[in-house]
């Protein structure tokens, strides 16, 4: 008799799983994009066991997925366009990116970032320079990020530095005798909110009011500063931490995570110095696409299940190790409203 019951719980356990499993929600592929605001190497590398773990995630709320495909697009514009088209399911995109695509709705925020708040927030672009202003994480979870105007090690960089660093303003002259690098048109840190702190600081003069201004990633602005092949670069204000062990690392080697060595001998804090420091943006989103194309994607019971998903997975080790690609610490339920000042960002540089 004993045996009779074991055996008839053990049909009908797999019973049981073999009906959960039907009533799954079969999907063949989830797409997943990353903007290129790292190195597109790093990103894979960095995210590779994602795909398993959003599987396992979604299967807790009923979703059965055949395939997670990982890529890096080729710049914000194009994540944001794959995204309206509907062949990208779920991107990555920064605020001002974000604010571009969700115009017309074709696009929908479903989590902001998180990250560690920094040791400086000031407004003041000397108190960031030198090894003693060195830049430190702490365990405060915030919800923007400032974007910086650096100076590089070039003979015109240091110069600029200097009356910085003396206390002096910075002139619209002194600015546009720089041969600046920036980034994508719809990088919140690598072009928007730069744009918006010239417009505020030079009587309205923008990024395209510049005479020598080339486009880059940040990776290789970096670079090219190292180099000092550019004077002036913008990125997000950790930036440094991140370039800070590839830059004394010979160029022809790499540092742990890939980044090519730019071979420099002092170091980033003393060699890149802030000549400005933008208004807060708010942070990086998870996004879904909207597209007719894609009828399981946007719906409510989707976007809980992904959400609840990757806030699950950032809360773990390997999680916290998979989204240190992207400086992110956490995932917080987010609404399309939260990013109105990003449009009006854009509004205004329109």
């Amino acid at each position: 008799m004993k045996k009779f019951v074991s055996l008839l719980l053990a049909v009908l356990l797999l019973a049981g799983c073999a009906s959960a499993f039907a009533d799954a929600i079969q999907m063949d592929k989830l797409t997943f994009e990353f903007v290129p605001s790292k190195d597109a190497d790093v990103i894979i590398t960095g995210t590779k066991n994602l795909p398993e773990l959003i599987k396992a995630e979604m299967a807790n709320f009923g979703y059965d997925i055949g395939e997670v495909d990982i890529t890096v697009g080729t710049s914000y514009e194009a994540t944001g366009e794959a995204m309206c088209a509907g062949t990208i399911d779920v991107g990555w995109l920064p605020g001002g990116t974000y604010a571009i695509y969700s115009q017309n709705q074709e696009v929908d925020v479903i989590l902001t970032a998180t990250r560690a708040g920094l040791s400086n927030d000031s407004t003041d672009p000397a108190t960031w320079n030198g090894d003693a202003n060195k830049t430190l994480p702490t365990d405060e979870q915030v919800t923007f990020y400032r974007a910086l105007i650096y100076a590089g090690p070039s003979e015109y960089g240091k110069k600029l530095a200097e009356k910085v660093n003396a206390g002096e303003a910075l002139t619209w002259e002194d600015l546009d005798g720089a041969t600046w690098a920036v980034g994508n048109t719809s990088s919140s840190a690598g072009y928007i909110y730069p744009t918006m702190w010239l417009m505020d600081k030079y009587d309205g003069k923008r990024i395209t009011d510049l005479s020598n201004v080339v486009q880059l990633g940040y990776a290789d602005a970096f670079a090219q500063a190292a180099a000092e092949q550019v004077d002036v670069i913008v990125c997000y204000a950790d930036g440094r931490r991140d370039y800070e062990n590839a830059w004394n690392i010979a160029t022809d080697s790499a540092d742990e995570t890939g980044k090519a060595g730019m071979g420099r001998t002092d170091t980033i804090w003393n060699e890149m110095n802030v000549i400005g420091v933008t208004d807060g943006i708010y942070n990086d989103t998870v996004a879904v696409t909207t597209s007719e194309t894609r009828p399981l994607i946007h719906t409510p019971e989707f976007i809980n299940a992904l959400q609840q998903s990757l806030i699950n997975i950032i809360n773990t080790e390997e999680g916290q190790a998979i989204f240190s690609v992207y400086s992110h610490t956490g995932y917080a339920v987010a609404t399309d409203a939260d990013y109105d000042a990003s449009r009006k960002a854009l509004y205004a540089l329109q």
